[in-house]
């Protein structure tokens, strides 16, 4: 029922930067749990960053320093900065949230970064 709106995603050099942005159709962010989430060609889809309704946040060791998630309440979207990007960042990103055993995909944003 919830519906997910990704946008921000392109082509980027290595050490580049990106802002992907994730907005819902209801005001869900202020309690429901946040996260993004990507799945590069032949892998399992992996938990890149989350942010549970009372602010905490994790991150995969691997994007740690350099991807920051964030949401604006107000706004009902969430975000994602990507700093010093890298070639393995390289993978479709997808937006999730969660509250009550119910849960809503975004449709997916590319990202690219070259070498």
């Amino acid at each position: 029922q919830v519906q997910l709106v990704e946008s921000g995603g392109g082509l980027v050099q290595a050490g580049g930067s990106l802002r992907l942005s994730c907005a819902a159709s209801e005001k869900i962010f202020g309690i429901n749990t946040m996260g993004w989430y990507r799945q590069a060609p032949g892998k399992q889809r992996e938990l890149v960053a989350a942010m549970a309704g009372g602010g905490m946040t994790n991150y995969a060791d691997s994007v740690k320093g350099r991807f920051t998630i964030s949401r604006d309440n107000a706004k009902n979207t969430v975000y994602l900065q990507m700093n010093s990007l890298k070639p393995e960042d390289t993978a479709v990103y997808y937006c999730h949230s969660y509250y009550s055993g119910l849960h809503a995909w975004g449709q997916g944003t590319q990202v690219t970064v070259s070498s």
